[in-house]
């Protein structure tokens, strides 16, 4: 007689933290996932209550480990920071990230895409969007009562969730923050902040040679004040 195996409970199935592939397929297709996800989280830096996340295996249902999908960048509101392996909603008070972004590459299939599109779709994702950086082509999806629909036009859009601004004018998409300062990358950043440090140095010795200027004038005041005196006269007396 032939004895059934007991099914395995939640805490036994193994939702693995890696999909064996690379989290980029070439350097133009890393370069803009680094730039979303590092300038998202510096826009967000100071809200304890936004996941943001670059390559991460997301499971939307508890017991399956199958159905699973690691968008290039996701954005989570309402779900605290810190590290995970793996974005497991229903660890996570069961909300979905809101915001996808995926980078094409070359390798990327036209049937992959619309399987990714019905899974954020499905799985309540409120706003996606596709950047081809080969092609400079930008689409985007926004969540309506039926389901992810295609924004139309998508030159100047802003994100409601995100506030930041989708610019294709130029050869290249251009993301602009809410305070209207372009994304930029990590050369870019160092780049002005070195300026930013040069220039408070600049201020810095400036100040600090006009503050030893008042001095040496201060020293001699004192000085002739003192000679004055020396000469029996009143250094305080009206001429």
């Amino acid at each position: 007689m032939a004895t059934q195996l007991p099914l395995p409970t939640d805490t036994e199935i193994i939702y693995p933290e890696s999909d064996g592939q690379p989290m980029a397929d070439n350097t133009v297709q890393f370069r803009w996932i680094t730039v979303i996800y590092h300038n998202l989280a510096w826009l967000f830096a100071q809200e304890p209550n936004v996941f943001i996340a670059g390559d991460l295996l997301w499971y939307p249902v508890q017991g399956n480990n199958k159905l699973c999908q690691a968008p290039d960048v996701m954005v989570a509101f309402g779900v605290p920071k810190g590290d995970r392996g793996s974005y497991q909603q229903w660890q996570e008070n069961n909300i979905a990230p809101q915001v996808v972004f995926e980078i094409l590459s070359p390798n990327n299939t036209e049937k992959e895409m619309n399987r990714k599109l019905l899974f954020y779709d499905r799985y309540g994702v409120e706003e996606y969007y596709i950047y081809d950086p080969q092609k400079n082509k930008l689409t985007g999806w926004l969540r309506s009562e039926a389901g992810l629909d295609i924004i139309e036009p998508i030159n100047g859009w802003v994100s409601p969730r995100l506030g930041i601004r989708f610019d294709l004018s130029s050869d290249n998409l251009v993301l602009y923050r809410p305070d209207g300062q372009p994304f930029a990358d990590y050369l870019e950043a160092q780049q002005q902040l070195t300026t930013m440090t040069e220039q408070l140095e600049q201020e810095r010795q400036a100040k600090q040679a006009a503050t030893e200027q008042l001095e040496q004038e201060r020293q001699r005041n004192q000085r002739l004040e003192q000679l004055l005196r020396e000469a029996g006269l009143n250094p305080d007396a009206n001429l």
